[in-house]
């Protein structure tokens, strides 16, 4: 049946060239409209592992605690302190723009000028609190006495080292953003965004005197999109270095065009199709489509060798191409269905981005399916050689055969289970050290951006001069519904509050900790004169309710009015994996050997929680989506050839390539992020291209009655050197990435660089290894099944 439905299939698309040329052009043509208007697209929101029980208590809770989407921007004096007229005019100037811009919830704002940052002080009559910057201070009445007063203000009101550096030389604005504009209703374009922070608040407010340090998701993920020309700067010249390779591989212009030109195709279908859907391009995905393209490559180069073969062997090139269709169908066709597969398990992650990524990369690899396994052979099928060019071609295959026979020579029984044993030994030793491999971000501030970027030089500035660290975990406490009664007045909770930050004061990878029982200990301690011994939470109920009226109004994103949801935030150094996960630890610690009755203790809001819930996701999510990845090839190639020989033998050394990988990984710090994870999914489907071609012409020999090491040498003299040569040609493309100025495609660069070559070595030695010694072992009782068309 199925030789009877490439027939046919080969019969239509060839006897019907023309009009099937021109019926994908038309396409292209009309996806190239669509594709135009393509835009980059990123979202807040996009970022969240949907249903996660972090998400959902930031989610819930997100109106009455802080958020995670923050904008803080550190206005720093250059010389001095920000004690003089000229920093806080600027500082008021940067305040009130911020306020304005879009996306912004202005009640968050947050800096020494904003009316709900207060002070408190004791008089005669009692407390008496007010903002920093009262109404009866304007930029025009900025004396030193008026300064002076705003410093003692800001000192007795416990900012310095919050809103105030240590050194006194920056102060802090600090903003909640909107995934939604407010004004509007439309999605917040963070892209556009960013553009107005630079123009709108550095750029107008950065001068001599003052610098303006940026930082928060809104302005990282600009940077990123700011940066995606350079994105395509590597891909032409990635594209231009695959191209010299394929015409040095084939010393023909038509054939070097003809893959290059059926990826960009693909590629632009691709484009079209994600604009048709409703779906912009996230700035961290954008490298997908171009991973995408370089597996269009290896198919195309793989197509390119089997006609070049054909005409050497004095077919036309019509005949060329016919063969070249029904031969490489089948293994094409299983390769690129393994990757599509591979690519759609990433749907199980529920994050929206990884989602959109998973979507993104699955049109493209089954436009590939049209692209390169038919409309490639069909366009070659007009070319015409001449009998020089075919008697060069043969020449050039004949000089490459010599090494390529030597390494054939693993098939032999001794050599075959030498090789096999030392697959087994790398992979044991690769398992090994891949173990405790990292998940999650491994660097601080923006790890998609080098340390010397802007953005990274911002973050470090402003970790090193603010108790307030650059991220920051809200633990929620939770009063349950069935607790009746003033839940102000519930002692033992604030109290269970305060041990709690008492505790996490001393966990490593705590900067600081911000709880609403800390301002009441100052707060009781005041009401008895400064009595350091009464800086405790009151143990009268009737006096902690009044405390908490006198001072919860003035305290935002701590506690809820009725005081039955109360936020404890953890400030962290950085969001690096490790950081996180020993506080989350920690926190879980004393959740398992402290309990409250009546009290919940819920995790966890702040950019760090949505950043733990991304970590734990990916980790749960890794191993069953690759057991689906590799279920799926098993299902495919014993589909296709009957025989668990070659399920074994085409998945092992994809095995051990994977596992060197997550070593690989592990040694140059590379976390298994939204980012990478994509990678080694397409690392699965490069494998899988190499393995695939290699044993379905061991099977075309070995059907047709060569002895084992006979058909190996046949295999890989006529799909060895393209498989060898596709690796390398990527591997040259992909490695100039490496000096990109984002750190994820330099990262990226390098990991599938290794990852080409990697399972180019495992294909041409483990490959051909397992599949001789399970020959040896387990002797074939009947003829080897293989369809008759493919027997060419």
């Amino acid at each position: 049946m199925l030789t009877t439905i490439i027939a046919r299939l080969e019969t239509a698309l060839f006897g019907y060239r023309r009009l099937f040329l021109l019926l994908l052009a038309g396409m292209t043509l009309l996806m190239g409209v669509f594709a135009m208007r393509l835009q980059l697209s990123a979202g807040f929101e996009k970022q969240m592992p949907k249903g996660h029980e972090y998400i959902q208590t930031f989610e819930q809770y997100r109106a009455q605690l802080f958020g995670a989407n923050r904008l803080t921007i550190a206005v720093h004096a250059r010389k001095g302190n920000v004690w003089n007229s000229a920093v806080l005019t600027q500082l008021l100037k940067v305040t009130d723009a911020v306020t304005y811009l879009p996306g912004v919830q202005r009640t968050s704002v947050t800096s020494l000028w904003t009316p709900n940052v207060f002070f408190t002080e004791i008089t005669e009559d009692g407390f008496r609190a007010e903002p920093v910057a009262g109404g009866d201070i304007v930029p025009e009445k900025l004396n030193p006495e008026v300064i002076g007063q705003m410093r003692q203000r800001a000192t007795a009101g416990g900012h310095i080292g919050t809103l105030v550096a240590r050194d006194q030389t920056s102060a802090l604005i600090t903003a909640e953003l909107s995934d939604t504009d407010p004004r509007t209703g439309q999605q917040l374009d963070y892209i556009a965004f960013n553009r107005m922070l630079e123009e709108k608040v550095r750029r107008a407010f950065e001068n001599p005197e003052v610098e303006i340090e940026i930082i928060g998701f809104a302005k990282q993920i600009g940077d990123i999109a700011d940066r995606s020309d350079e994105v395509m700067k590597f891909f032409v010249i990635a594209f231009v270095l695959t191209g010299l390779s394929v015409y040095w591989y084939c010393r023909s212009i038509r054939l070097t065009l003809l893959p290059l030109v059926c990826s960009l195709t693909s590629l632009v279908w691709q484009f079209g199709t994600l604009h048709w859907l409703g779906f912009g391009l996230d700035p961290l995905a954008i490298l997908v489509p171009f991973l995408v393209f370089a597996i269009g490559v290896s198919h195309g180069i793989q197509q390119i060798n089997f006609i070049m073969r054909e005409v050497a062997n004095g077919a036309d090139s019509a005949t060329a191409a016919r063969h070249s269709f029904t031969g490489l169908l089948i293994p094409g066709s299983l390769a690129l269905i393994t990757a599509l597969v591979s690519f759609i398990t990433l749907i199980l992650i529920p994050i929206p981005m990884i989602r959109e990524l998973a979507i993104t990369a699955a049109i493209g690899m089954a436009y590939k399916i049209l692209t390169n396994l038919m409309m490639l052979p069909v366009a070659a099928s007009f070319f015409h050689f001449t009998p020089a060019y075919a008697r060069a071609a043969l020449d050039r295959r004949e000089k490459h055969n010599g090494w390529l026979q030597a390494i054939a020579r693993i098939a032999r029984p001794r050599n075959a289970l030498i090789v096999t044993m030392a697959g087994c030994a790398v992979f044991a030793v690769a398992f090994w050290q891949s173990q405790g491999r990292h998940i999650g971000s491994l660097q601080p501030g923006a790890p998609e951006l080098r340390v010397e970027s802007r953005y990274n030089r911002d973050a470090a500035a402003i970790v090193e001069r603010f108790d307030v660290g650059l991220d920051w975990l809200t633990v929620v406490f939770e009063a349950h519904p069935q607790v009746h009664g003033e839940v102000c007045s519930r002692v033992d909770q604030m109290l269970y509050i305060d041990e709690f930050a008492w505790y996490m004061r001393g966990v490593p990878g705590v900067v600081s900790v911000d709880a609403l029982a800390g301002q009441l200990k100052l707060y009781n301690a005041g009401l008895n004169e400064g009595n350091p011994k009464l800086t405790t939470v009151t143990r009268d109920p009737r006096g902690l309710g009044s405390q908490f009226a006198g001072v919860n109004n003035r305290i935002a994103g701590l506690s809820s009015g009725d005081c039955r949801v109360q936020g404890v935030n953890l400030y962290l150094p950085d969001h690096r994996a490790t950081t996180i996960k020993s506080v989350i630890e920690a926190v879980k610690e004393f959740s398992r050997t402290n309990h409250l009755d009546g009290v919940s203790l819920r995790l966890a809001s702040g950019n760090a929680g949505v950043q733990a819930a991304t970590n734990e996701v990916l980790e749960h999510a890794e191993t069953p989506m690759m057991l689906y990845v590799y279920f799926a090839i098993l299902a495919l190639v014993f589909l296709v050839y009957r025989d668990w020989r070659a399920m074994i033998a085409c998945c092992l050394p994809l095995t051990v390539a994977t596992w060197i990988g997550y070593w690989f990984m592990k040694e140059l710090e590379i976390g298994l992020t939204v980012a990478t994870l994509p990678v080694m999914v397409l690392a699965v489907g490069i494998g899988v291209d190499y393995a695939f071609y290699i044993y379905n012409r061991l099977q075309v020999h070995l059907a047709q009655g060569s002895a084992f090491t006979r058909a190996l040498e046949q295999a890989l003299a006529e799909t060895g050197l393209a498989t060898v040569f596709t690796a390398i040609t990527l591997s040259v493309g992909v490695a100039t990435w490496t000096f990109s100025s984002l750190k994820f495609q330099a990262d990226m660069g390098a990991l599938l660089t290794f990852m080409f070559l990697v399972n180019m070595v495992m294909a041409i030695t483990l490959l051909p290894a397992f599949a001789a010694v399970l020959e040896w072992l387990i002797p074939r009782k009947g003829p080897v099944y293989m369809p008759a068309i493919l027997q060419h």
